[in-house]
């Protein structure tokens, strides 16, 4: 146990070193994203580092289309696109909370253990929707919305949702949850099966559309709720429905996880 936490710090610190010449977070923010690395790896090993990996590829990727433009319209995201502290706990706080959850759970508790799973891959699917959504909604959405009352506002505002937009977060919420299907092994089952993967895809796209309304209803009026927050209850959402989902349909999951 303390071996894999060591590699951790060594594998996390070294490649920490060198990501910190691509333009993806602030140096601060590579600071915070190593403390998380460092945690998953130790938690659960490679794969739910990779993972992890994989969204913040994902989302920085999707952040940098049309990124000129939606400078030019004051709607891009701040420091040229990079993430800070703030974001990154922001996404991944309550990822992080389930894994830490899941290295103190005894390995024969099969079935909570794999409703943590599901509900770690149920808060990144949905923070990847987000992200899909919100960036490529701003960009090439053509009529933008309020969610509560349909009416016409500008790219960015608060609660807004476009036709676009919101097709780029269901293609985000799969992609995410079909990366941790392929991560997935006997022992760390982060999808089981393909009936947990829909579940997973669809939750991640209706946090989203949630997170939309709570910004729409509530962020303007409350000075303390930031993006940052609002993003990890998005995530907290999200993760509470799969597991909840897990736990009521145990007889769908169990089958395929005995090695868990």
């Amino acid at each position: 146990m303390l071996w894999i936490w060591i590699q951790a710090l060594v594998v996390n610190g070294v490649l920490i070193s060198f990501a910190q010449r691509t333009p993806l977070l602030t140096t601060r923010g590579w600071i915070h994203a190593a403390a998380l690395g460092t945690m998953l790896w130790g938690c659960f090993g490679w794969r739910g580092w990779l993972a992890v990996a994989v969204y913040l590829v994902l989302g920085s990727l999707v952040t940098r289309i049309g990124f000129a433009n939606k400078q030019q319209r004051g709607i891009a995201e701040a420091r040229d696109g990079r993430r800070g502290p703030e974001n990154v706990w922001g996404s991944a706080a309550v990822g992080a909370a389930l894994a830490l959850i899941l290295a103190a759970s005894p390995q024969d508790a099969i079935l909570w253990r794999q409703v943590v799973l599901i509900g770690f891959s149920a808060s990144f699917a949905a923070k990847l929707a987000d992200t899909f959504g919100s960036e490529i909604g701003k960009r090439w959405g053509r009529t933008t919305v309020l969610i509560t009352t349909l009416r016409p506002v500008a790219p960015g505002t608060d609660g807004a949702i476009s036709l676009e937009g919101t097709m780029a977060s269901a293609v985000g919420s799969v992609l995410m949850t079909l990366a941790l299907w392929g991560l997935s092994s006997t022992q760390l089952p982060f999808i089981p099966n393909a009936i947990a993967a829909g579940v997973v895809m669809v939750v991640g796209l209706l946090a989203t559309l949630a997170e939309s309304v709570l910004g729409a209803i509530v962020q303007h009026r409350v000075g303390w709720l930031s993006n940052e927050l609002i993003n990890a209850l998005q995530t907290l959402l999200a993760a509470g429905l799969a597991m909840a989902w897990a736990g009521l349909a145990s007889h769908l999951v169990l089958p395929t996880v005995a090695g868990l």
